[in-house]
């Protein structure tokens, strides 16, 4: 090997590597994003247990099904759940056991299979929101720091519906945008 092959300093750094850690900044931002999904749904299982008597899997379910009144194509829940059609099969007959969601035929498709809560299923997720979101927020405070998790929660959408809260920074002060 020739010595200019040995130190490439002419070569352009890769665009996420940020000094003073081995992975680019999207790859650390990926690791970090795991990491707090992780703490969440931890958090969430046992609650979600206690609280609305379904697995976590069936609460993903119903989460994805509650902004849609109009409800969701099975196949598309599995999709965006990356679960197998047959185990969300399983899960929806179980919802719908609960009195959580109802089946429908697809219009104009012999085949297609809508899935909509019940007003059970809305009345139960209202109930429960505010402490499902405070858990949210408290799991992600496990995993990053209150600016992560004020930059974070600025992208997700308001869990609990009520006002944006305030997260101290380490250094003590207020930051200028609030955890909703």
């Amino acid at each position: 090997m020739a010595a200019s092959d040995e130190h490439p300093t002419d070569l352009p750094q890769c665009p996420g590597k940020v000094q003073g850690g081995d992975l680019p900044r999207e790859l650390r931002g990926w690791m970090l994003l795991l990491a707090a999904t992780g703490a969440v749904e931890q958090r969430l299982h046992t609650l979600v247990k206690e609280r609305l008597d379904v697995s976590h899997d069936e609460f993903l379910v119903l989460c994805l099904l509650a902004d849609r009144p109009e409800g969701l194509r099975m196949t598309r829940i599995a999709e965006l759940l990356g679960r197998p059609k047959t185990r969300l099969t399983y899960q929806i007959a179980c919802l719908q056991h609960s009195g959580l969601v109802t089946r429908g035929s697809v219009c104009g498709d012999k085949r297609g299979i809508t899935v909509l809560l019940t007003d059970k299923a809305r009345d139960l997720l209202r109930e429960t929101s505010c402490t499902l979101a405070t858990t949210v927020r408290e799991a992600l405070g496990e995993v990053m720091g209150p600016t992560e998790v004020n930059a974070l929660c600025g992208l997700l959408p308001d869990l609990a519906g009520g006002e944006p809260q305030e997260v101290e920074t380490d250094s003590g002060e207020r930051p200028t945008e609030a955890v909703r």
